[in-house]
């Protein structure tokens, strides 16, 4: 039974109204589903930029030394260092990443790794910071 061929698909459907409203922008291969009107584009980007705006606003009334990831770990190396049995009672491996999670989500609302410049996650320098205090922690317990 061959019939399935002869009703035609949503996708032949839109194809048809699109050649009949002369509408040439669509390209090959993405849902028009997808396809955003310069309207919705408008809308998204603004609502993007308050998000964004909104976010500078976060950390406002934080005072320097509790908004910065790396500050924040050299309190804590500086606790290790000098109270080390309280500071490995206090399972501190495991609260750093609920700690510092807020900060990073921040510093991550406007990365796109889907932009052509984007920055590499390894390349930021929350990630730098937290690399840095993993390798003095790495180091600490060796000795």
């Amino acid at each position: 039974d061959n019939s399935a061929e002869f009703i035609p698909n949503c996708r032949t459907c839109r194809r048809q109204a699109r050649e009949q409203s002369g509408e040439g922008d669509h390209h090959e291969g993405l849902s028009s589903d997808e396809e955003l009107t310069p309207t919705e584009v408008d809308e998204f980007q603004k609502s993007k930029d308050n998000v964004l705006e909104d976010s500078r606003k976060i950390f406002e009334d934080v005072h320097a030394d509790f908004c910065d990831i790396r500050k924040i770990l050299l309190k804590f190396q500086e606790w290790k260092e000098k109270f080390p049995d309280s500071y490995c009672d206090a399972y501190i491996s495991f609260c750093l990443p609920k700690l510092l999670n807020p900060l990073i989500r921040v510093q991550l609302i406007s990365w796109n790794p889907l932009e052509q410049n984007f920055t590499e996650l390894e390349e930021m320098s929350w990630f730098r910071a937290i690399e840095e205090f993993s390798d003095a922690e790495n180091v600490s317990e060796s000795k």
